[in-house]
């Protein structure tokens, strides 16, 4: 399914694991691993030393590469090395798209439960801007990283753009025989007492269970036999959080939408947050424009 990943990498605490993780994964797909270091050009890493200019954070770069081919070597996984100079998040975007990568995975800093935030907002650029799908993957304690993935969430509220994300999530559950998870939120906190609300409300209802629905079609369709469908009410994270601690989940997708470049936007604000928030890795889709 992915031939090409791409794995922005500057070795930090925790990195390792998602070293390890992207070779699982790698290893499936046979795929090869493209690892990449953004050089700032933002910050200022000219010196010279023994009378030559030399670039300290590109030394850095090839430094921290090297260490990680180290573990790539003992896992066994085919890999490339690049390093390059630039603004982080566009230029690891540019990269992926130029050299056709399939799949970008982005190491996460983050905090425990619901105040989890990307790591200098790099890696919420990187899922903001990217057309090629995003997984991001937290280098705490807590999260939970198993692959092969076998219960895999989709959230959906019936949009395109979550439509199109839940087909390449299908698309990868079928691949890995695992089972779907389909998850519809209604949203009642908006609702009010008086009759329109009770309308509104029975229409939302509706509306969920035909989202759920249309994922549930496209996964039997790609010869999915394990699919649990589910509609719920509350507060659209808080539900995908119970869910995933209820069901084991190992993998949630999510859709992107908006205009291409810094207007881009996450699927309402519930994809942003699951993102921050969620113990397992998130893999948003950006449906082309």
């Amino acid at each position: 399914m992915y031939d090409n990943i791409l794995l922005p990498y500057d070795g930090s605490d925790g990195a390792a694991e998602v070293l390890h993780h992207v070779a699982e994964i790698a290893h499936w797909s046979d795929a090869t691993i493209q690892l990449l270091y953004v050089a700032d050009t933002a910050r200022d890493s000219v010196t010279v030393v023994e009378g030559q200019t030399v670039d300290g954070l590109v030394q850095q770069g090839e430094e921290v590469v090297d260490e990680a081919v180290k573990t790539l070597e003992t896992l066994g996984v085919s890999y490339e090395t690049d390093v390059v100079q630039g603004n982080p998040a566009p230029t690891i975007v540019e990269y992926a798209e130029r050299y056709d990568q399939d799949l970008v995975v982005m190491p996460t800093h983050g905090r425990e439960g619901i105040s989890r935030y990307l790591i200098g907002s790099v890696s919420e650029k990187v899922v903001r801007l990217s057309s090629v799908p995003v997984l991001t993957v937290r280098m705490q304690p807590d999260e939970t990283l198993v692959f092969p993935y076998e219960n895999v969430l989709v959230p959906t509220d019936g949009s395109t753009a979550a439509t199109y994300a839940s087909d390449h999530l299908v698309e990868l559950a079928a691949s890995l025989d695992a089972t779907v998870h389909v998850l519809s939120v209604v949203d009642d906190s908006a609702l009010g007492l008086d009759v329109r609300s009770t309308v509104s409300g029975k229409e939302n209802e509706e509306a969920a269970t035909e989202a759920v629905e249309t994922v549930v079609s496209e996964a039997e369709s790609r010869g999915v036999t394990d699919i649990v469908s589910h509609v719920e009410h509350g507060t659209p994270v808080e539900e995908i959080l119970d869910y995933i601690e209820s069901n084991e989940i190992h993998v949630v997708g999510m859709g992107t939408t908006g205009k291409r470049g810094t207007d881009r936007i996450l699927l309402g604000s519930v994809a942003e947050k699951t993102v921050r928030s969620v113990p397992v890795p998130v893999m948003t889709v950006a449906k082309p424009e």
